[in-house]
């Protein structure tokens, strides 16, 4: 097992440490635990791939303790009045990002920009791209530690390559054991779900990833239009951002999505009311000539059904989505059945990470 340490300033003197020599220190942050490795370092963001057995094409997200470091790594100043010194980026790309970054940063929101000449992160790290994806998080423990190594972290989430995403340390230990040098427990994370990714490298603000910030916040404070695209892009099958290969978030048994019943066997996650749900009749275990007879889902026991949220409030479901997935992926049962969710708001957020447990498009 992994060695898991509270958070306390020795073990963050230690962290950074391992994290400056090279190696792999796993961390909270308000979305999901993070795998951090130096994001300067090819030899350090290889350790991360290995770690999760992740395709080399799926790029990283670069984490900063400010905005400031964050713009300047792409050659932003973060100066609305330093606009016509910058080189390498158009203005208004400039502008959008500098505004994006005083009202989201810290925070759950991942920027896509042009890379250029002088970016410190790693051709590794970008998976061989123009663009780069920058994120300041706003958990306090994730800054300190990007701020006590003094070089940005690459930190995917802690899972092996297409597992469950983990909101707490149990599960970085469960899935990555060995293969991190250290983790730093710092409790359950407050968001749940992967930070949102918004692509300013072209013409139009496209949402690559959807997460806590939805694409009306950020089409206010740009004023302008943001877009949805949920595929795969780039040069060939090469995805332009983390997440977005088909199979991701992937429990070790089938998925079915908007369930209106319970098969014999399955599991259920479920959210808001489930009054009208019921378990499906095991018709193998009934007695020659007899119908066998159903049962109401809230019958099933507590290790085959988890609630996502019994009132509804998609917030709660966001926090809840990964570690009931995990609560309920377990060989004894057949599946896990998930009932329908809102897609408004933030169940866009979650309905697109459950297509993507799936493998559905």
């Amino acid at each position: 097992m992994a060695h898991v340490k509270p958070i306390t300033p020795d073990s963050l003197a230690e962290a950074a440490a391992i994290l400056r020599d090279g190696g792999l220190v796993a961390f909270p942050t308000e979305t999901v635990y993070g795998l951090g490795a130096d994001a300067t370092s090819n030899a350090a963001v290889a350790k991360i791939f290995a770690a999760k057995n992740r395709p080399d094409f799926n790029p990283l997200i670069s984490h900063f303790a400010t905005a400031r470091e964050a713009l300047a790594a792409v050659g932003i100043n973060d100066s609305a009045e330093a606009s016509s010194s910058e080189s390498g980026q158009t203005r208004l790309m400039a502008e959008r990002a500098r505004r994006l970054a005083h009202y989201f940063w810290p925070g759950p929101l991942t920027l896509i920009l042009p890379k250029g000449k002088n970016c410190p992160i790693c051709d590794l790290a970008t998976a061989g791209l123009d663009t780069v994806a920058l994120r300041v998080p706003a958990h306090p423990v994730a800054r300190d530690l990007i701020a006590l190594v003094g070089r940005p972290l690459a930190a995917p989430s802690a899972n092996a390559s297409g597992e469950i995403s983990p909101t707490a340390p149990i599960h970085v230990a469960q899935s990555l054991g060995e293969r991190v040098d250290l983790i730093l427990a710092g409790g359950a994370c407050a968001v749940g779900l992967e930070s949102t990714v918004l692509d300013l490298s072209g013409d139009t603000p496209v949402i690559l990833r959807p997460g806590a910030i939805m694409a009306p916040e950020l089409s206010e404070i740009l004023e302008c239009p943001v877009t949805y695209d949920f595929g795969v892009r780039g040069e060939g099958d090469k995805p332009r951002s983390p997440g977005q290969t088909l199979r991701h978030y992937a429990p070790t048994i089938p998925i079915r999505l908007r369930a209106v019943d319970v098969a014999a066997g399955e599991a259920l996650l479920s959210f808001g009311s489930t009054k009208f749900m019921g378990v499906r009749p095991d018709q193998s275990t009934a007695p020659n000539g007899e119908k066998p007879k159903g049962m109401a889902a809230d019958s099933l026991p507590d290790t085959m059904h988890k609630s996502l949220s019994k009132s509804g409030d998609l917030n709660e479901a966001a926090a809840n989505l990964f570690a009931m997935l995990r609560a309920l992926d377990k060989p004894e049962h057949k599946g896990i059945a998930v009932m329908d969710i809102p897609e408004t708001g933030l169940g866009l957020a979650i309905n697109e990470r459950l297509r993507r447990a799936a493998g559905v498009e």
